[in-house]
């Protein structure tokens, strides 16, 4: 990270097209929006664009605009961010979502810096500085044939790689403590003390959510907390080491009967109730069927899913609630 800081702050005041790679939530628009406050465009805009929330059209028109008449429902001309980013920055998040005819138009612009609207035939000319993001691997993407190998190169000018939060533990307790006091200060009241064993239990998980998942975590510890001191049984039980919680998932494939039958040989010492006992057990399979067939499958959920008798959004939702983001593609 003390890299990322440094080679941040040597390259804010250029020009140079940057390249963000890292897994989400390990704070890619953090960096973008340090590199414009950092430069000389700091009094600029700084205009994000999520590429993977919209459709080609719709991404064609928010970022070059259209004139009116150019579709059915394009009732006014529109100004794209292209143009609202002249003078400032424009971060594009999630550039490996962009289509292949789209890529074609970006590239142009940042060769030329000049487009034209949806249905116009006027050339706009722009001043803004890109910078891109991306969780994928965008080499990964020129051999599947989905990203242009020249926007690639156009694009990787200048690339930071940002750590995911599993590889660097030694941050999470000055990230806690930041978080701690922020949403304190937010719910008006004083930032918490840390317990002893909360730190260390916290770098022991893998956080497959990266800083925004501690950072989500934090926000609902300090929320519930109740006294001065932050302990773990404030967080989620899959983060203390535990299964997730699952709600009406009695079944799965027909390990019903397998965990049914956990029971009754004598789980029930734990004192536990036999429903809650039954639930973890479930869990507790669920998650490690899932994880060999993943890996039987090299990652690909597709395949998985089928593996599983399940269809694809039902295996994503599990890969999250299992902290299985890691084994998945």
């Amino acid at each position: 990270m003390q890299q990322v800081y440094r080679l941040t702050r040597q390259i804010a005041s250029t020009t140079a097209t940057v390249l963000l790679l890292g897994e989400t939530g390990t704070g890619k628009e953090l960096v973008a929006r340090a590199l414009h406050e950092l430069s000389p465009r700091a009094t600029g805009p700084f205009i994000r664009v999520n590429c993977g929330a919209l459709s080609e059209s719709l991404l064609e028109s928010e970022l070059f605009g259209h004139v009116r008449g150019a579709f059915t429902s394009a009732n006014e001309s529109r100004t794209g961010r292209f143009e609202a980013a002249h003078g400032g920055t424009i971060f594009l998040d999630e550039i490996n979502s962009m289509s292949y005819i789209l890529q074609v138009k970006l590239l142009r612009v940042l060769q030329e810096q000049e487009f034209e609207r949806v249905g116009d035939t006027k050339t706009i000319r722009v001043d803004c500085r890109i910078v891109a993001a991306t969780n994928r691997d965008l080499l990964d993407e020129i051999d599947a044939g989905t990203f242009r190998e020249d926007l690639y190169y156009r694009l990787n000018v200048i690339p930071i790689y940002l750590p995911a939060l599993h590889m660097r533990p030694e941050d999470i307790p000055d990230l806690v403590e930041f978080f701690a006091k922020k949403y304190a200060t937010n719910n008006n009241r004083a930032a918490p003390k840390i317990a002893s064993d909360l730190i260390s239990m916290l770098q022991a998980y893998s956080w497959p959510g990266n800083v925004r998942e501690l950072q989500n975590y934090m926000e609902r510890a300090t929320v519930l907390c109740t006294d001065d001191v932050l302990t773990l049984s404030l967080f989620p039980p899959h983060v203390r080491g535990l299964a997730p919680i699952r709600l009406g998932r009695s079944k799965f494939g027909g390990l019903s009967t397998t965990c049914s039958e956990f029971v009754t040989l004598g789980i029930m010492e734990s004192g536990e109730e036999s429903e809650d006992v039954h639930q973890r057990i479930v869990s507790l399979v669920e998650r490690e069927l899932i994880l060999q067939v993943l890996r039987t499958c090299q990652g690909t959920q597709t395949k998985a899913a089928l593996r599983l008798g399940i269809n694809r959004n039902t295996l994503h939702k599990k890969i999250t609630d299992y902290g299985l983001e890691s084994e998945a593609r």
